[in-house]
């Protein structure tokens, strides 16, 4: 198959663990799913349908029980630079300053101090601390934080960024600037996103496909295509994203779809 255009492809993959108690227990069933590149794609379904086991395993933390996942037509077994993580904590250096942490990914790829350090403060004025790259992660907002975690992934250039309910811990306000940026990086650098939330308003500002997950064991339940016009420049987006019909009527079908029993269907 002519895997040109496809950033990540998912085929039958299966995932089962083996309990302390010696009982089997499957995780995901028969995963087949297609990521093209630039897609931003936001997974949710309920707690325990495997979302964050499909991401460990698109970062190359974990193997598939049966199946494949190719990256760029490659067989992921390991993680690697081109596939970023962005985790819900994010795993700053505390003996480090922000720019230090934010090139430090790129020491690790052995690129030059000099390039190393514009790297970090185009990406830090992206994300809008630049006037914070001196300053430790201890002295900084959650959202702070959040914010120099993706300006590190960002500064190593990934193919694929992964991130898992990166906004999670954070206050009502702060979440909603952070989606706004994430969305206008997004649409200034294009990179192919796979986004794991519980709030279903969030995967249809962010996405451009939603994928709804059933649970127990976690299958692939809905596809669904976002073509809702979004302006991350304009100060009222959100508002105005939430507004149209086509929010509310998505918001509706996918809440039903991840509420419902599956032996109901």
């Amino acid at each position: 198959m002519d895997s040109a255009g496809i950033a990540v492809d998912i085929r039958g993959v299966n995932k089962r663990f083996v309990t302390q108690q010696g009982d089997e227990v499957t995780a995901l069933h028969d995963i087949n799913l297609t990521i093209n590149q630039g897609d931003f794609i936001c997974v949710v379904g309920r707690s325990g349908c495997g979302k964050t086991t499909l991401l460990n395993m698109l970062a190359g933390f974990e193997q598939p029980t049966d199946g494949e996942i190719l990256a760029g037509g490659q067989r992921i077994t390991k993680p690697s630079p081109k596939r970023g993580v962005v985790f819900q904590k994010p795993p700053l250096y505390p003996w480090l300053t922000v720019r230090k942490n934010v090139e430090f990914g790129m020491k690790m790829q052995g690129v030059e101090p000099a390039e190393r350090r514009k790297t970090a403060d185009h990406y830090l004025e992206m994300v809008g601390l630049a006037d914070a790259a001196n300053r430790r992660p201890y002295e900084l907002s959650g959202g702070m934080q959040q914010r120099a975690q993706i300006a590190r992934v960002l500064a190593t250039d990934p193919d694929v960024i992964l991130m898992d309910e990166p906004y999670g811990a954070l206050d009502a306000l702060t979440r909603e600037k952070l989606q706004n940026e994430l969305l206008k990086i997004w649409q200034e650098r294009k990179k192919t996103v796979f986004f794991i939330t519980h709030s279903v308003d969030e995967a249809i500002f962010l996405a451009t496909r939603v994928i709804v997950m059933s649970a127990h064991p976690g299958t692939v339940k809905m596809d669904i295509p976002i073509t809702i016009p979004k302006n991350p420049d304009d100060p009222n987006n959100m508002e105005q994203v939430r507004s149209t019909p086509e929010f509310v009527e998505l918001r509706d079908r996918i809440n039903d779809a991840i509420h419902v029993k599956d032996d109901q269907e």
